[in-house]
């Protein structure tokens, strides 16, 4: 028997998440041992009066690419994905990794090139998404990968997953709503101010400008779970030293201890303990690459703890995230590039977020605010 946790995650996304209607075009991407939300999704979208498509495949096909795949074959661009983001109204993305170290020995070079192809796809997919003629949210489904990743049995690891998306509740879209409510105040907020100063007890410190870029309040439709508040700072304001508190995972590679420093919004110098080929290549792919594309503050105190997932990592309450990349242009950011890395910083120990010359967040909680549920 199917975890009814399962059909309340898929009634979520599809209903509250992306908001299906009759008539909409909705995508579905998912590995294998996605299968059962996959199913349960594939209801919701027909009971909402949809029409689902699903794309489902083995998670080991990115790693034969890179390993076989001519120079060509990295670089070419299928008509039909270009033709799936001009058509759809809707995607689900659904990650659900069944050997999170897959890619951990490929090359990280390969892995840039394919990047740099896939970057018209998604510049287009970022441009219907910002004027909403794409909805899309992405999910996990909960495998034995990612729970030993994190530390956790399978069990602890779904309690972990479905007590962050709120599924505990028994009215999780109304938690959502009155979380979009109390971060609203801060997009509001946060919309007014020029300048913004990020400081750490790790040596961080970053400044940049926000003037008249919008703030996103994220409450549960893009990302699922969610809990943050992010935006595009200005394109060469990035000034000063980030260091990251966790390890930054991409493509199946770990950087450890990475720090960068940022002139004019471009990185300068980046240093990393572990995997600092596959950062520098990254940092390399194009011109956009080593520009910040995103700057958010993680509000969901529902997550306390690193595991290994960006998805849940980034939302943890009382730290920052900046990723190198692609921008959402719906924040007023123009920063274009084939990557987009989220990288987390911990503010719950000495950390502290100005703006306007007025501290705004301390010790990772904001001053004014209460994001309490």
């Amino acid at each position: 028997m199917r975890d009814p946790r399962i059909d309340k995650l898929a009634q979520v996304v599809i209903n509250y998440s992306l908001g299906i209607k009759k008539g909409d075009i909705v995508l579905i991407n998912a590995p294998l041992p996605a299968e059962p939300l996959v199913v349960a999704a594939y209801q919701a979208i027909l009971r909402a009066g949809g029409h689902p498509h699903v794309r489902m495949s083995p998670d080991t096909l990115t790693e034969i690419m890179l390993k076989d795949a001519s120079e060509e074959q990295l670089d070419f661009v299928s008509p039909l994905a270009k033709h799936d983001i001009e058509t759809i109204d809707a995607r689900l993305a659904i990650w659900a990794e069944t050997n999170t170290r897959a890619l951990s020995n490929t090359d990280s070079a390969r892995h840039a090139r394919l990047s740099t192809a896939r970057k018209p796809i998604m510049n287009r997919f970022l441009e219907r998404a910002a004027e909403k003629e794409l909805r899309w949210t992405g999910t996990l489904f909960p495998t034995h990968a990612s729970a030993q990743d994190a530390g956790m049995s399978l069990i602890e690891y779904e309690d972990f997953v479905f007590n962050a998306c709120l599924l505990h509740l028994d009215d999780p879209v109304s938690a959502w709503q009155k979380i979009q409510q109390k971060q609203q105040q801060i997009v509001d907020f946060l919309n007014q101010k020029k300048t913004l100063r990020l400081e750490a007890a790790n040596g961080t410190d970053l400044k940049m400008s926000i003037e008249n870029r919008q703030w996103i309040n994220c409450c549960g439709k893009e990302n699922f779970p969610d809990g943050e508040v992010f935006t595009g700072p200005v394109e060469d304001s990035v000034q000063g030293t980030i260091a990251f508190s966790f390890p930054a995972v991409h493509l199946g590679h770990e950087c450890d201890g990475v720090i960068l420093r940022f002139e004019k919004g471009k990185v300068v110098e980046a240093t990393a303990e572990k995997g600092l080929e596959f950062l520098q290549n990254m940092l390399a792919q194009d011109e956009g690459a080593s520009r910040v594309g995103e700057f958010a503050i993680g509000t969901n105190y529902s997550v306390k703890q690193y595991t290994r997932n960006t998805l849940f990592d980034e939302k943890i309450g009382g730290t920052v995230h900046l990723a190198v990349g692609a921008a959402y242009p719906e924040t007023g950011s123009r920063n274009q590039s084939g990557l987009h890395w989220d990288m987390v910083c911990d503010l719950r120990r000495g950390g502290r977020i100005t703006v306007d010359h007025e501290v705004i967040f301390e010790d990772g909680l904001f001053n004014s605010f209460d994001l309490t549920m």
